[in-house]
């Protein structure tokens, strides 16, 4: 089908890999290309058969981060997307921070994974609610400001909005603070996202945070 969403996984066990496979098989719109269990297996499908997204474990000989990342590099057209029982906010960082578009947990429902994998192939990004939550609470912990070297053309209102979102803020707690609506923050938001080329808020987080040491 040749409007089919290709995709490969990745996972050193094969009674999960193997499951996964047959789940998204039997999905309308999906095909498998690929499978394998290292992070060299995941760049040799990257690079041989090119799917559109590629769900990776985070604990994978040789390493899911650095497997993405080298996917990143090489195969930029490959969508990797962390599937992992990991929910280290470290982690999640890494495989941001590399280049992952996603990160999802293994016990995550078959819908879940297959909605995620048609997000991540219309060019979205996504975090599992609790760990983009917690992720941000725990930068939020230790910014200080933004770090103004990269931050392009955003205006001061968008940094302002930048550093409450970095200090874990919610958009309603945003609009609150600055005595604005929710839908002026998100609209802030949209443009940071697109002036800096990240993904999300939590990348934007990263991204742009300075730290007290």
């Amino acid at each position: 089908m040749p409007d089919s969403i290709r995709i490969a996984v990745i996972d050193d066990h094969p009674l999960f890999r193997q499951g996964v496979v047959q789940a998204l098989t039997k999905v309308d719109g999906i095909e498998v290309v690929g499978e394998g269990a290292t992070a060299a297996d995941a760049l040799k499908i990257a690079q041989d058969l090119a799917p559109d997204v590629m769900l990776l474990d985070v604990v994978i000989p040789g390493g899911g981060v650095e497997a993405v990342a080298n996917i990143a590099r090489h195969c930029p057209g490959v969508r990797a997307v962390m599937l992992t029982a990991s929910d280290d906010e470290q982690n999640v960082a890494s495989a941001l921070q590399a280049g992952a578009r996603g990160y999802i947990l293994k016990g995550s429902s078959s819908s879940e994974i297959v909605e995620t994998v048609r997000a991540i192939f219309r060019g979205e990004s996504y975090v599992a609610p609790s760990l983009g939550a917690r992720l941000l609470m725990r930068i939020g912990k230790r910014v200080e400001a933004i770090d103004r070297k990269d931050t392009h053309d955003l205006t001061p209102r968008e940094e302002q909005i930048l550093l409450l979102v970095a200090q874990g803020k919610t958009n309603k707690e945003i609009a609150n603070k600055l005595n604005c609506t929710e839908r002026t923050v998100k609209h802030h938001m949209t443009n940071i996202m697109r002036k800096s080329n990240v993904r999300n808020r939590v990348e934007a987080a990263l991204k742009f945070s300075r730290h007290v040491n």
